[in-house]
């Protein structure tokens, strides 16, 4: 502050105070109004955002959001990943994001309800009521899909794959299709126990998902 009024009175006359203050004031809006501008996303999902395995830094929401500050999107990404988080839990998590500002939800939750071989009526429901609450709240809605191992016979994992569908069209939000896609079942993009990708795989979904969230921004 000294060093601001020292420069006012040493090189401005006295009539142009005002306009050295309102050349300070624009400069603090634009700060402030790009500050405020910037994207909020939100990733809600399990282990699989959370990065279980890897540095939180080397999870996919992270290298999403730095593949699009790279090319000059001004985002900041919320990693809301929990480890083991079935579907059921999702909208009471979302409340509790809400409290900070969220312009962009995106959604990955459903592999540990089919895992479980939990009814896929109540999998859809819960999924269908996070997606309802961010709505109402005025946030775009981006959706992950997964997909169930054959092991859990063909009708499950058909009846699995269509809810994602079914909830991309009748909630009218734009889907991914199962995002481990050339991940799954490839020993060299996963950890030891044939799951959840290792930093590679992680990269190969940030790609995928960046592209995703780039054409919805």
């Amino acid at each position: 502050m000294r060093l601001i009024k020292g420069i006012i009175t040493k090189s401005l006359p006295i009539g142009n105070y005002m306009k050295f203050f309102l050349f300070l004031f624009f400069l603090n809006f634009i700060f402030i109004t790009t500050t405020i501008a910037s994207t909020n996303i939100l990733f809600l999902g399990d282990s699989l955002s959370e990065g279980q395995g890897v540095d939180e830094e080397q999870a996919f929401p992270r290298l999403v959001e730095k593949k699009l500050r790279e090319k000059k999107f001004d985002v900041a990404v919320t990693n809301g990943g929990v480890s083991g988080a079935t579907s059921a839990s999702g909208e009471s998590r979302l409340k509790w994001h809400l409290k900070q500002k969220t312009d962009i939800l995106v959604l990955e939750l459903g592999a540990n309800d089919g895992l479980r071989g939990l009814k896929i009526i109540e999998t859809e429901k819960n999924l269908r009521k996070i997606v309802q609450l961010a709505k109402k709240n005025h946030i775009k809605v981006l959706l992950l899909g997964l997909l169930m191992p054959p092991n859990y016979g063909i009708k499950y994992t058909k009846e699995f794959e269509s809810m994602y569908k079914r909830i991309s069209s009748v909630e009218k939000i734009p889907f991914l299709p199962f995002i481990l896609k050339d991940i799954a079942g490839i020993t060299e993009l996963n950890q030891a126990d044939g799951i959840h990708p290792n930093v590679r795989g992680h990269e190969i979904i940030a790609i995928r998902v960046s592209q995703f969230v780039e054409k919805n921004l």
